[in-house]
């Protein structure tokens, strides 16, 4: 694959570092300071901005992917573009109030190893923990402190704090934690992520030892992975319909973020959005809201269940586990279902904070839960026993 030198805002950023003069595209720049000196840096609105002879273009295939959505996935679309705007105004206030040194070393880096992605392996750390033997599924265990329903716990600051959670998902099986690092839907900051880090990093040398950290911010610029790097996390996730240009930013970030030595998790919602994700590099792929309702299990595994994989090459499925707005623990059950259809890891976020302060059915055990040996044909995440492999291990866990 060869790699992606593109003229984008983190690239206009080093030039202006530099002092090379660069005309914005725009009406209006961002004032940065660094050290002594005042840099003026061009919006971050790539689609203004020109792109390198060197840029991809799109494949065939990709532009009739594109052009070929359901009406869900229009919505999503739509949604996506409003969120993509909202982020670009933050990034904006970010590079012009708190935008430090350490990032910017780093947006050198990514550029200095761009050229030189395609020739070196990428990193797999987080693959890896998160694809284990036939017939299991890993977890994926995200900490927020803005849930999309109605959780029952009643002070998250001390009974939800990252200090506390990060680890829990470790010493209950987790085999990788995420931080939803966006304050507006998931009301965590990159102070958050990085206590995140800190705390996993803290327990090298233990058992369990550290878990990979994920930074689910919603990506839209190379900026932040530069930023995700500075705080330390393994992976970044790139939400496919958020993204402006498809395939080709996708491709652009996947390399950004190998060029920093970050994994990239993909997060798509059909199946043309995970074919195309495979196509420019992505290996591990999160099946997020599947149609209005989120999608049953069936739906999340037909989104990659025919998919072309280059010979040689192997995909990490995520299903997206969304919490019912009840007490039956359903989402168990799910869990167990996405392994059977043969998902790898399920990505599990308001159903770890449901069950408020009730000791038998805290974010551990769920965890622990989700990754047994048990099965619906043999048990109930809603019964208080069952019968054949796996169930009283399940029911001991989360019933006790």
């Amino acid at each position: 694959m060869a790699p992606l030198i593109q003229v984008t805002s983190t690239i206009l950023l080093l030039a202006a570092l530099s002092s090379v003069s660069i005309k914005s595209t725009h009406a209006f720049g961002t004032t940065i300071k660094t050290g002594h000196q005042k840099q003026i840096l061009p919006s971050f609105h790539h689609h203004s901005l020109p792109l390198s002879t060197n840029q991809l273009p799109l494949r065939q295939h990709d532009q009739h992917h594109q052009h070929q959505k359901s009406g869900t996935s229009t919505t999503l679309h739509a949604i996506g573009v409003f969120a993509r705007k909202a982020k670009e105004a933050e990034l904006r206030n970010y590079v012009q109030n708190d935008i430090t040194d350490s990032v910017l070393a780093k947006v050198k880096e990514m550029k200095s190893n761009l050229p030189s992605v395609s020739s070196r392996s990428p990193p797999t750390t987080v693959k890896e923990n998160l694809t284990k033997r036939k017939g299991t599924i890993t977890v994926i265990a995200e900490y927020k402190r803005k849930l999309a329903v109605a959780s029952g716990y009643i002070d998250e600051e001390i009974i939800f704090s990252p200090q506390s959670m990060s680890p829990t998902f470790r010493e209950f099986g987790a085999s990788a934690t995420a931080v939803m690092a966006d304050e507006r839907m998931g009301g965590c900051n990159y102070d958050d992520l990085e206590t995140v880090v800190n705390e996993q990093q803290g327990a090298k040398g233990d058992m369990p030892g550290p878990i990979p950290v994920i930074n689910s911010d919603l990506i839209v610029d190379e900026l932040q992975i530069a930023r995700s790097a500075v705080s330390g996390v393994d992976a970044v996730v790139v939400t496919y319909n958020v993204v402006e240009g498809g395939s080709t930013k996708v491709e652009f970030l996947i390399q950004c973020a190998y060029a920093v030595g970050l994994e990239v998790v993909v997060k798509v919602s059909d199946a043309a959005e995970a074919q195309g994700a495979v196509d420019v590099g992505a290996r591990i792929l999160w099946v997020d809201v599947v149609g209005e309702d989120g999608g049953s299990v069936e739906e999340k595994t037909n989104v990659v269940n025919n998919l072309t994989v280059p010979e040689g090459e192997t995909v990490c499925t995520i299903a997206n586990i969304l919490a019912n707005n009840n007490k039956q623990l359903e989402e168990v059950e799910e869990a167990w279902l996405c392994r059977d259809q043969g998902f790898n890891a399920v990505w599990v976020s308001d159903a770890l904070y449901k069950q408020g302060n009730d000791p038998t059915e805290h974010a551990g055990a769920i965890i622990q839960s989700m990754t047994a040996k048990s099965s619906v044909k043999w048990a109930s995440a809603k019964a208080k026993s069952g019968k054949g492999e796996g169930a009283t291990e399940y029911l001991g866990d989360i019933l006790m």
